[in-house]
């Protein structure tokens, strides 16, 4: 009898061994496809960004050309058409070239931050479903300066800020999805969507999207 009492005992444990083996794997499995998914979404992100890009600039491209063409039509004859069209071609000259030059420093700066330690602890949070600690913001407040000249202090000339509002905005510079800041802030995704369009109503003096506050944090 004692043995057969053994022998079950035995066989449950070796169960609940395999069992505890088996969640392990699944846990590490869901985290490795949880960072694949989030960089895949960067990469396509990147790649659009790079198309617009790329597209605004085969555009100012394709109409310098024209205005060119325009020019050696005119010869010259209507000296201050020609000259309006030379200073045309002059500004999208310019624009072209400051284009390019803030493309290769996003690409810079986003390589920087996605290669940092800062953002391997976020991803890390994410996985667990933790929000940031006060040692976590402090370090992506350091390395956002360190990218982005005075950042946070431009945000605080713009409008005084709230501990959470700046915490929202440097997760945006981040560039971290609006549900994925609601779980690093320990708020609801309606939360999140509100600060942002509070924000940009207090910046700017008039109604805005949650994403046009998105796009000026990025823009700064």
């Amino acid at each position: 009898m004692n043995e057969i009492i053994s022998i079950l005992t035995h066989r449950e444990l070796f169960l609940v061994g395999l069992g505890m083996v088996f969640y392990v794997v699944l846990f590490v499995v869901t985290v490795l496809n949880s960072r694949r998914k989030v960089l895949l979404m960067q990469k396509r992100l990147d790649k659009v960004r790079a198309m617009q890009e790329q597209y605004d600039m085969e555009g100012n491209r394709q109409k310098i050309a024209e205005l060119e063409n325009l020019i050696q039509k005119l010869g010259d004859e209507n000296s201050m058409l020609r000259l309006e069209l030379e200073e045309r071609k002059a500004t999208l000259d310019y624009n072209n070239k400051v284009a390019i030059i803030d493309n290769a420093r996003r690409q810079q700066a986003e390589t920087v931050i996605f290669s940092s330690n800062a953002y391997r602890r976020l991803q890390e949070c994410l996985n667990s479903g933790k929000k940031l600690n006060c040692e976590d913001w402090g370090e992506l407040s350091l390395l956002l300066n360190s990218i982005y000249t005075g950042f946070t202090e431009k945000l605080y000339s713009l409008n005084p800020m709230s501990e959470h509002e700046l915490h929202v905005c440097l997760l945006i510079k981040m560039r971290i999805q609006p549900k994925d800041i609601a779980i690093l802030t320990a708020h609801s995704k309606e939360s999140i969507a509100t600060t942002r369009s509070r924000l940009h109503s207090k910046v700017f003096g008039r109604k805005g999207s949650s994403k046009n506050w998105d796009d000026f944090i990025l823009s700064l």
